[in-house]
């Protein structure tokens, strides 16, 4: 169902490495009223240490749990239990410089900051650029794979549910966001327990694209 008229209720964002998936989630999150679900963080153990595919999949399932949530990545080990338990998919579809210049941006803040990301893990200057695990040649092999698989699965009958709004550049999320925030302050007095609180009412007036 692609017409807009279920709600937004279970959410995921996706896009390239560095596109902006877990700020948008974050927001979303917020404007929703609903948890906010980093992957990054369910995968990532100290040390960068990858949790086990079981492991992961069963965190993943627990933080599911609930019946609304705003979900951020990219993960094909828990792709099934993400989307399919969506009712939305919002795919920031843009161009790789756009995501590299991004991802730039960000690991100089990460480096210069050292922000604690997830378990005590920390980005490091050197490993972003002297390294073939580098976040930037990932993106780069990634990113037209990532959209060629994409376009297919979103078309497949698994995924039918989803109502999919792909956004193709920064400002069009920024347009797009801040419709989104208009909407919910326009039903800020609803609660979950109303027939019609945030998520049912964006997900039938938001400017989807």
């Amino acid at each position: 169902m692609r017409d807009g008229t279920t709600g937004l209720h279970r959410v995921v964002v996706v896009g390239n490495t560095g596109s902006g998936k877990t700020t948008l989630a974050k927001h979303l999150a917020a404007i929703l009223r609903v948890p906010h679900v980093e992957l990054d963080a369910l995968f990532w153990e100290p040390n960068w240490t990858p949790a086990r595919a079981e492991v992961f999949r069963e965190r993943v399932g627990a933080a599911l749990g609930g019946p609304g949530w705003v979900v951020d990545g990219n993960y094909s080990k828990v792709r099934d239990l993400v989307w399919g338990r969506a009712d939305t998919l919002i795919w920031l579809n843009y161009p790789l410089w756009v995501n590299l210049w991004r991802l730039l941006r960000r690991s100089i803040w990460r480096s210069l900051w050292q922000p604690d990301l997830w378990n005590g893990n920390r980005e490091r200057l050197r490993n972003q650029f002297l390294s073939w695990d580098s976040l930037f040649v990932w993106a780069v092999k990634t990113s037209r794979r990532r959209r060629r698989e994409y376009r297919r699965l979103l078309n497949e009958r698994e995924y039918a549910q989803l109502r999919v709004v792909q956004l193709f550049s920064p400002s069009q999320t920024r347009r797009w966001r801040a419709g989104m925030t208009t909407l919910a302050a326009s039903h800020r007095n609803l609660g979950p327990a109303s027939p019609l609180y945030p998520g049912e009412a964006l997900a039938r007036e938001a400017p989807l694209q």
